[in-house]
């Protein structure tokens, strides 16, 4: 199998979706290194809701302060003018709509938008955070995570085997080997990594795919 993105590109390609003046809510696990790749001179509004607003990216060694963390934990750098509260008003944000944007990684996707990202049946255990809140209180939910599991299964199906997070709340999936549309029709490849063909993609994704004229070669 030829590869695709980087796991760091895939957050690259991420944050081309991003717009001035946004606010952003960055997911546990592979979102969170999104905030590595916003350009400087872009003015959005990290969101964390465990009671941080208008943070940056990943601190480095020399940068940390253990109290300053994203939801995943990891050392984070402040913006000019970051505000602190507790985490039932970070929620209140999220629930009263005024997230634009969130992102979460998941372990499975389906045609339909469902996501299913808090638990692995395998493992028994899981961790809902805040996903639920952020699929129905956000206004754009995007997915970032690798096409396949490390099996080479696919992670976007037909229908969702893993316990569900939301029902059809997904806006855009963005892997190592595609950006895919979620449409009413179904999913719309619109962008495919650099090397790879559009066929190459729909063999490793397991609903039909609508191939567009548009499609095109990633961008980042």
């Amino acid at each position: 199998m030829k590869s695709g993105l980087t796991r760091e590109l895939i957050c690259m390609r991420v944050a081309r979706e991003f717009h001035e003046g946004d606010y952003i809510n960055l997911g546990i696990g592979l979102p969170t290194q999104v905030s590595n790749f916003i350009p400087e001179n872009m003015e959005v509004v990290l969101h964390c809701e465990n009671g941080m607003l208008g943070y940056g990216r990943i601190a480095s060694t020399e940068e940390i302060d253990p109290e300053l963390v994203n939801a995943g934990s990891e050392p984070v750098t402040l913006k000019p003018g970051a505000s602190f509260f507790d985490s039932a008003t970070g929620f209140a944000m999220i629930r009263g709509g005024h997230i634009n944007v969130t992102v979460l990684g998941a372990f499975e996707v389906s045609e339909k938008g469902d996501l299913a990202n808090w638990m692995r049946l395998e493992k028994g255990i899981g961790s809902v955070g805040g996903s639920m809140d952020l699929i129905c209180g956000s206004k754009k939910v995007i997915v970032a995570m690798e096409h396949t599991t490390r099996d080479g299964h696919p992670r976007i199906v037909k229908k969702c085997a893993q316990p569900l997070t939301g029902l059809a709340c997904v806006d855009l999936i963005v892997t190592d080997m595609a950006v895919i549309e979620v449409t009413p029709d179904g999913l719309v490849p619109k962008e495919v990594a650099p090397g790879l063909t559009a066929e190459e993609v729909q063999k490793l994704t397991e609903p039909k795919l609508i191939i567009s004229p548009e499609l095109k070669e990633m961008e980042l």
